[in-house]
């Protein structure tokens, strides 16, 4: 899963520089000491900007990922409590059975994960 992730990102990069050195030359307009780059460099430097702007986003990405990977398991406790809260309106007369059985579970998995 992780080989065809990274072929297909890397077929979909090429083809961003490709798009961006041949479809998009008036775009941008690259000043270096105060005159425009023209010719065959053009092209080029662009695309090595582009390159660097992605993977800027990649390392962005990654940080985001790992900062919301803990927001993530937040939000996930917070939807099981409010999943308990619903249980407990919609059928009063189960959630006390509920509660020694989810004590019961919670015992034998701790006691399997010690053997």
């Amino acid at each position: 899963m992780k080989k065809n992730f990274a072929f297909v990102f890397a077929v979909l990069m090429l083809a961003l520089i490709l798009w961006g050195l041949f479809f998009e030359n008036s775009a941008t307009t690259i000043m270096i000491n105060g005159q425009e780059i023209a010719g065959p460099l053009k092209g080029v430097l662009g695309a090595g900007g582009l390159v660097v702007a992605l993977v800027a986003m990649i390392c962005l990405a990654i940080l985001l990922m790992l900062a919301f990977a803990g927001t993530g398991v937040i939000i996930l406790g917070c939807f099981i409590v409010g999943a308990g809260i619903v249980t407990a309106f919609m059928f009063p007369f189960l959630f006390p059975v509920l509660i020694p059985l989810a004590l019961i579970w919670a015992f034998v998995t701790l006691v399997r994960k010690k053997s």
